[in-house]
């Protein structure tokens, strides 16, 4: 082994630990990496020893012969990871890792060494996740994030809920092929309160336990900066260098549309909110999704620059379904949390119509089933698949709606799909539109009933639910794309 890659195995033992499911193969990317710190032209975050995190996930190394090296340096990476995954003793990190939320990590081994530490002393370690006010609701994509704020208040720490009403005058490039729409200050703060609602359902927040969560807006020192002396102070702490080999940069610049000024600061007022939450409520740990990685590598860095302070970063994975879809959206679009988006009902429904190969995924990441029953579960076939969706279902729906909602719901599931007596009184659960007297008089497409009660996302998806025999009036079955509701109808139903 060359000296260059015993530096390699210095730095990477002392700098920094990242960790996906499964560790084999981060094994190999975190190998794969060791030229990006051996060779001078492409260099770490810090240098070893420091206790700042670099950046592993640089491209692949250039020169060929790493290559063969880097097939000896995966076995033992990967048994170092396994072992320091093994090792852990916070409930939080064990909870992350065993559930499937843990992808990524700055100094695992000494993040569990502060969080285990502050529970033995019956303190809280202050974590906090960021919320655009991009949309008046959340949708369900955003439940990982949430989930993991949950599971951090349980283990007895403070989650720092932060609404981005500074950030989402910028916008957020981030998997974005084009600018976001520019929303005015009216728009965001109702965007504000409209998300903000969402998080009561899932955690505790007050002021008389330690581990009681606090919502904060970052528009509270955001607003307020003065340009000049910003650039001053934090400006020299950023390299357009390193930016641009951030994934979320290199993605944007081979798209057609402009990647503007404004979008690129995106990262430095990321980087600065975590810096400010460490001095104004001692957030020591920011979450978020593997696709932030870069931008909160960078609050790391400044943090032990700016104030000599070791922060730390976790991402969870971005979640797909088993067709590689992102999870969260369906044919009508995205799955809102707000209950004044989408029904109690549609929610349930989002879950039980999870794909099989999801299931237990699913089950593990939006639940709080004991890991021994959902491990039971995913043992089930044929028709307990479905009643292991079902548990998905109502466990989901229980979590962020209350137990006391499923009988509506199950009542309502029976009635439509078993032909229950008197269904007409247990459809409450279902949207619904009203039409005057005077349109059903002259009558109304079921095309257009179809997408006004979300049935179908579009005319010509419903015109494909016709076609394929899935539209029904009654019992009778909707054979005419063309075909109207009126007085006839209404008295058949």
């Amino acid at each position: 082994m060359n000296l260059r890659m015993a530096a390699y195995l210095t730095a990477a033992a002392t700098a920094v630990s990242a960790f996906s499911r499964p560790a084999a193969s981060f094994a190999a990317r975190r190998c794969r990496a060791a030229a990006a710190v051996a060779i001078p032209r492409s260099r770490s975050v810090a240098s070893a020893g420091s206790g700042a995190p670099s950046r592993l996930f640089s491209s692949p190394p250039a020169v060929a012969a790493a290559d063969e090296a880097s097939e000896v340096i995966a076995e033992d990476a990967a048994a170092a990871e396994g072992a320091e995954l093994s090792s852990l003793n916070s409930p939080f990190l064990k909870t992350m890792r065993d559930r499937g939320f843990l992808f990524q990590c700055t100094n695992l081994s000494e993040l569990d060494a502060l969080l285990t530490d502050a529970e033995g002393k019956g303190e809280a370690v202050g974590a906090y996740l960021g919320f655009d006010a991009t949309a008046d609701s959340l949708h369900v994509g955003s439940l990982l994030q949430i989930m993991i704020l949950r599971h951090l208040q349980k283990s007895g720490h403070r989650p720092i809920v932060l609404v981005g009403g500074g950030t989402s005058k910028v916008g957020d490039p981030t998997g974005k092929d084009e600018s976001r729409v520019m929303l005015t200050d009216e728009i965001i703060r109702k965007n504000t309160d409209g998300i903000s609602r969402v998080f009561e359902k899932f955690l505790s927040f007050g002021e008389s336990n330690p581990a009681d969560a606090v919502m904060v807006n970052n528009d509270d020192w955001l607003g307020s900066l003065k340009y000049l002396q910003f650039l001053r102070d934090y400006g020299t702490h950023f390299t357009i260098n390193r930016m641009m080999s951030f994934e979320s940069v290199k993605q944007r610049l081979t798209r057609e549309a402009p990647f503007s000024f404004l979008e690129f600061n995106y990262m430095i007022l990321q980087a600065y909110d975590f810096l400010e939450l460490h001095r104004r409520h001692g957030a020591r740990l920011q979450l978020g999704g593997s696709d932030q990685w870069g931008n909160m590598i960078s609050g790391v860095e400044l943090g032990r620059r700016v104030d000599r302070v070791q922060l730390f970063a976790l991402t969870a994975p971005l979640v797909t379904t088993s067709d590689g879809k992102k999870m969260g959206k369906t044919a009508n679009g995205a799955v809102w949390l707000n209950a004044d988006r989408l029904s109690e009902y549609d929610y349930w429904q989002f879950w039980r119509n999870t794909d099989d190969g999801d299931m237990g995924q699913f089950l593990k990441l939006f639940t709080e089933l004991l890991l021994e029953e959902i491990e039971t579960m995913e043992r089930w076939t044929g028709a307990d698949v479905n009643k292991a969706k079902v548990v998905l279902a109502d466990e989901a729906t229980a979590l962020f709606h209350g137990r006391e909602c499923l009988k509506a719901i199950h009542d309502t599931v029976d009635s439509v799909f078993k032909g229950a007596k008197g269904a007409g009184a247990l459809t409450e659960g279902l949207n619904r539109i009203f039409v005057s007297p005077d349109e059903v008089a002259e009558g109304v497409k079921f095309l257009d009933l179809f997408v006004k009660l979300g049935l179908a996302s579009s005319k010509k998806e419903a015109r494909r639910l016709i076609q394929g025999g899935g539209a029904r009036l009654g019992d009778e079955k909707i054979a005419d794309e063309n075909a109207v509701l009126d007085t006839n109808g209404l008295a058949t139903c």
